[in-house]
């Protein structure tokens, strides 16, 4: 296992992905945009829009290497090193309110110092939350985590619940899933164990959402729902560019900003103090969206 060995696996999942979206969907194509970037590596930005399913939605790998920006090594406390960056990074935004927004992001950073990692997870934002969905959704992500340590499942998910909340909202972006970072070899676990958990995090991500895709684009709904909808991606754009660090490393390392600033979804709305209804869906929906819910758990 070596940085070209892992570089060429994400391409070839970055393929996969684009492959298995396009078939649920129906009728949307992946765009490619291929770019450089100035001081070392480049990427490939895929893009798809205005399909059956998706309204927006990115595939982006990346390989990019260079002097390690001077904010990166004062918050890893470095001194100064080149670095290796590659990965895969995925947003999708459905027309439907009914489908879910996800995220996953499959990532591997080394320095010529001899510094070497692992980082990533998968992470759920449904506009109306449901619990079959939701049980589905974790249920299989500890499949994964349990599969390569029984501690992985437990610590990630604690991990996603704290990254993944919007402390000036008081509530969490979805309904979380697992996040990891800087997982390196340590005691019994080698770097090839890690990049085996690694590989299946970026495997199940297309069964996953191509399940709920499938499951959720035909159910009814209203302009209430599309409101309610544009709400919770206001809710998206707030964590991705106040709190998101993947964003913040992207534009601290110059990286091509479109493809960056692809996670944002192509409409959001902010309402001056909006209180839902009292019983309604979106009131059940802003009551699930906190830390520590089990949701493995019948």
């Amino acid at each position: 296992m070596n940085k070209e060995e892992i570089r060429d696996w994400f391409k070839e999942l970055q393929d996969d992905i684009c492959g298995q979206i396009e078939s649920a969907d129906g009728s949307g194509k992946f765009k490619e945009d291929n770019w450089d970037r100035l001081n070392g590596g480049g990427g490939r930005t895929r893009v798809i829009e205005n399909g059956s399913v998706i309204e927006k939605g990115g595939v982006n790998f990346s390989a990019v290497y260079g002097a390690t920006p001077q904010k990166i090594l004062d918050a890893l406390k470095l001194d100064q090193a080149d670095f290796f960056a590659t990965g895969v990074s995925i947003v999708m935004h459905p027309s439907s309110p009914m489908v879910p927004i996800i995220h996953m992001n499959v990532r591997y950073f080394e320095m010529s110092n001899g510094i070497s990692w692992f980082g990533g997870g998968i992470d759920l934002t449904p506009h109306y939350v449901d619990k079959e969905d939701a049980r589905y959704f974790h249920k299989t992500m500890k499949a994964v985590c349990d599969r390569h340590h029984p501690d992985y499942y437990k610590e990630f998910k604690n991990w996603a619940d704290d990254y993944f909340y919007v402390k000036h909202r008081n509530e969490t972006r979805g309904i979380g899933g697992i996040f990891f970072d800087r997982l390196s070899a340590k005691g019994d676990i080698f770097m090839e164990d890690r990049w085996a958990f690694v590989q299946e995090v970026g495997q199940v991500f297309a069964p996953i959402y191509t399940h709920l895709m499938t499951k959720n684009k035909n159910l009814p709904f209203g302009e209430n729902e599309k409101k309610w909808q544009f709400l919770r991606r206001g809710r998206y754009v707030e964590f991705n560019l106040v709190l998101d660090k993947g964003t913040k490393f992207g534009l601290d390392t110059d990286g091509r900003t479109e493809s960056i600033l692809m996670s944002l979804p192509p409409q959001a709305n902010w309402v001056y103090d909006y209180q839902p209804t009292e019983g309604s869906n979106e009131a059940e929906t802003l009551s699930l969206l906190k830390k520590g819910i089990n949701w493995t758990r019948e």
